[in-house]
């Protein structure tokens, strides 16, 4: 079966082949740092060769926990925010049915919407449904709010003892909040790998059960991500993540601080989410850093087109181009032919889509934007975890490049601490009395 591909050819002129080619050593020890571990957080590498660790029966164990959950619940709430939610979104959006009556997993803990949560819980009424919760501690603030409320409210309908039973942790293998919780109630639980940041979690039981419960093939998910991980791990010209990382540098340091990932299939808009966390949190710290955002075309070309057309020249695009779609949408004939589309009668709606891609790629280029384009045969499990291993792979040799620590992430803190002052969280008083000051 086919893999993805990239291409670096479009580059409006910005960068040459040899700009591109002058960041191979670095990226080489970039690379090299990543298999040694010896580079700024290597604590965390163990997303690096997590698809090749993972073993079959660890995969027959949280099939069989889904099915578990599937069989004796109507729905599945996934409480999680950041890596513990973006992920199994983005594979489950990308494979579902956009127009399904009912989706098997719905998500909780990603926001402090009261709307929303009212709504969710209005919506679980009628149903019997199972929980999985999601976080490393068990006290970060949104997730903590949703699950306190779900779990009452299971506890509530079910008694406590049958709702434990539908009720399974993903946490700390020893310590936090959930763990404790976890243990003294005895639900089913998973291990977030303490060398595994959030944002490189999805191919960990954080997104493999939410992915598994919905129905989808997490087996082939692994080993799409497995084979990508196999043709990454030495640098090389066809290392297609190495290309990537360079690329994107060489674009930066000539003025490009501006990423737009750009798709043509609105299955993949949450997959740009999850590549938005992926690369925002690992990049842009110590000053540095693109900037990572996302657009759905073509609809977006009616919203953002003119900026990307004419706007401030800071700015590439990243084409994740579809090759296959799933089915088949003929456009009709009319003898009226009012509407003047008869010149396009008989030919597949994706034929269309393709020359608005190719159309667009060539006024952007034309515009000044520069254009790297991977082309993912069709969208299902295999090529999706293809794309997110090659994505987690370049975002660490592409960080080293930037000379700093892709795998930390010292300023999301900030709100919190702000937060639970203005909270008045016990332990803050000091730092409650100086933020009441500048309000």
């Amino acid at each position: 079966m086919n893999s993805i591909k990239l291409e670096n050819k479009n580059l409006a002129g910005v960068v040459t082949p040899e700009q591109i080619s002058a960041y191979d050593k670095v990226a080489t020890d970039a690379i090299y740092q990543i298999e040694n571990a010896t580079g700024e957080g290597s604590d965390f590498l163990g997303w690096a060769h997590l698809p090749s660790s993972i073993t079959d029966a660890e995969i027959e164990d949280i099939n069989n926990t889904a099915k578990n959950l599937s069989d004796n619940c109507d729905v599945v709430v996934a409480v999680g925010i950041g890596g513990s939610f973006l992920g199994a979104k983005a594979v489950n959006e990308a494979l579902s049915d956009a127009f399904a009556t009912s989706h098997k997993v719905v998500f909780a803990g990603q926001n402090i919407g009261e709307d929303y949560l009212s709504q969710l819980l209005n919506f679980l009424k009628d149903k019997t449904y199972g929980i999985i919760v999601i976080s490393k501690s068990g006290t970060t603030t949104e997730p903590a709010i949703a699950f306190r409320l779900f779990r009452e409210n299971l506890e509530k309908k079910l008694g406590k003892a049958e709702a434990s039973k539908r009720i399974v942790a993903v946490t700390d293998a020893s310590k936090g909040a959930l763990r404790k919780m976890a243990d003294t109630e005895g639900w089913k639980t998973y291990i977030i790998p303490d060398n595994v940041g959030g944002r490189f979690s999805v191919l960990t039981p954080v997104g493999l059960l939410p992915i598994a419960v919905a129905g989808f093939d997490i087996k082939a998910l692994v080993e799409g991500a497995r084979a990508m991980e196999m043709t990454t791990m030495k640098p090389g010209a066809d290392n297609i993540a190495q290309t990537y990382a360079m690329t994107r540098n060489a674009l930066y340091n000539a003025g490009k601080k501006i990423e737009i990932l750009v798709n043509y299939n609105p299955r993949l808009h949450y997959f740009a989410e999850w590549w938005k966390q992926l690369y925002g949190e690992s990049e842009g710290k110590d000053g540095k850093g693109i900037f990572p955002t996302a657009v759905d075309f073509s609809t977006d070309l009616h919203s953002m087109g003119q900026w990307i057309q004419e706007g401030e020249r800071t700015i590439f695009e990243t084409v994740l181009s579809v090759e296959c779609s799933d089915n088949t949408v003929v456009i009709p004939s009319d003898k009226d032919n009012l509407d003047g589309l008869n010149y396009i009668a008989g030919k597949r709606v994706d034929e269309v889509n393709k020359m608005a891609e190719l159309g667009t790629r060539i006024a952007h280029v034309d515009g000044g934007v520069p254009n790297i384009r991977i082309t993912i045969p069709s969208i299902n499990e295999k090529h999706l975890g293809e794309l997110i291993y090659f994505f987690e792979r370049a975002c660490g040799i592409s960080g080293y490049i930037l000379c700093i620590n892709p795998f930390n992430q010292p300023g999301v803190e900030a709100y919190k601490r702000n937060m639970f002052a203005l909270l008045e969280k016990p332990g803050y008083e000091q730092q409650t009395a100086e933020i009441k000051k500048r309000i």
